[in-house]
């Protein structure tokens, strides 16, 4: 299998340099969508709410898309990208929804089931779509993971926004713009993340054979990223615990066992902000580094 080099980002022109399609999108799609926000702060128009969850939740996705375009192996076309991100996001959004609905309960273990059925439903979405792609590369199936998987969180941020502008007190277009906001910041190192190297994995099956398999180590990939999903989702508990098991009182131990609440210190407070973003920031490197090596193996299968 070769790789084509001479694939690039198409690009525009701007003042005598050509920027990329990606940067582009970007930036033009933040300068819309905050333009959304202020318009729609200072007219409370209910209208609105449509054009400002849509561009919130799928710029990054999209942004993403637009640079695996320049990045793709030449046997990827613009329609396969687009049916991954939209058939194989919808598709992945749909099967988690109806096997977390019937399969998963609440309790200590709820996220892991959550992992385990959402890069399932991810993995068997790209392996769907793209069982019929002539000449199947590791590097390819990184490019169409990743793109199954930003699409799968652009229609679930979508999702996550209109719950968040929905709440007891009415209609909260502050809530759904802070939802939009660190969705959107975190959508790179989650889903797309996940998916990318799971369809590394995928594709490396197929490196002989052209064939998609069920191999062990694919196996132990899908285990692996639906630990890491499942250690970011419940990252806010696990701080929590870690918080109270090393700070706890005997007073706040009284009061929690009467039913009580106790206030945290501001000691605690720190404790607990720095267990849950430094443990997000170490699950996010670890998956970084794992694509990093599926990536390049690719480069001996070329």
């Amino acid at each position: 299998m070769t790789y084509s080099t001479s694939a690039a980002t198409p690009a525009t022109v701007v003042s005598g340099r050509r920027r990329p399609a990606w940067a582009v999108i970007l930036i033009t799609g933040l300068i819309l969508w905050l333009a959304t926000v202020a318009v729609t702060f200072a007219t409370a128009n209910a209208n609105l709410v449509p054009t400002l969850v849509l561009l919130g939740s799928f710029l990054v996705p999209v942004t993403f898309v637009a640079w695996a375009y320049g990045h793709r192996d030449e046997v990827i076309t613009v329609e396969a990208l687009f049916r991954l991100f939209v058939v194989g996001g919808i598709l992945g959004v749909l099967g988690a929804s109806v096997l977390e609905t019937y399969l998963l309960h609440p309790s200590v273990w709820m996220f892991v089931g959550v992992g385990l059925i959402e890069e399932g439903v991810k993995l068997a979405a790209l392996w769907l779509l793209t069982r019929h792609l002539a000449g199947k590369s590791i590097r390819s199936g990184v490019v169409l993971g990743a793109t199954v998987g930003f699409g799968f969180a652009a229609f679930e941020s979508a999702g996550y926004a209109l719950n968040a502008l929905i709440t007891v007190d009415g209609l909260s277009l502050r809530a759904l713009v802070e939802t939009e906001i660190l969705r959107g910041l975190l959508a790179p190192f989650g889903h797309g993340l996940w998916t990318a190297i799971l369809g590394g994995l995928l594709f490396a099956t197929a490196a002989k054979t052209r064939h998609f398999r069920l191999t062990g180590g694919l196996i132990l990939g899908y285990l692996g990223v639906a630990l890491l999903h499942a250690l970011w989702d419940s990252m806010h508990g696990i701080a929590v615990y870690l918080t109270w098991v090393i700070t706890s009182t005997s007073g706040q131990q009284a009061l929690f066992e009467r039913g009580w609440i106790p206030q945290p210190t501001d000691q605690q407070a720190h404790l607990f902000t720095l267990f849950s973003i430094g443990g997000t920031v170490l699950i996010t490197l670890i998956a970084l580094y794992w694509l990093r090596r599926v990536w390049r193996s690719g480069r001996h299968t070329a």
